[in-house]
């Protein structure tokens, strides 16, 4: 289903953990929490605020 990034939560070179919340998505009214599935550095934001995004679109690059 097609979403809109609806805010991003953190910014290249920032560490993160599991389970921080990295951006979220808008779809159909619905909002969804996007976090961490481990620690690592986040690389690059591939995705700004406003883009619309479909399943399997690259998001963000956050490295162990």
């Amino acid at each position: 289903m097609p979403a809109l990034i609806g805010s991003v939560a953190v910014a290249p070179g920032q560490r993160v953990q599991a389970g921080d919340l990295l951006l979220t998505l808008e779809a159909m009214k619905m909002e969804t929490a996007i976090r961490a599935e481990k620690a690592g550095t986040v690389e690059r934001v591939v995705t700004p605020i406003g883009t619309q995004v479909e399943a399997k679109d690259l998001l963000m690059v956050v490295a162990g």
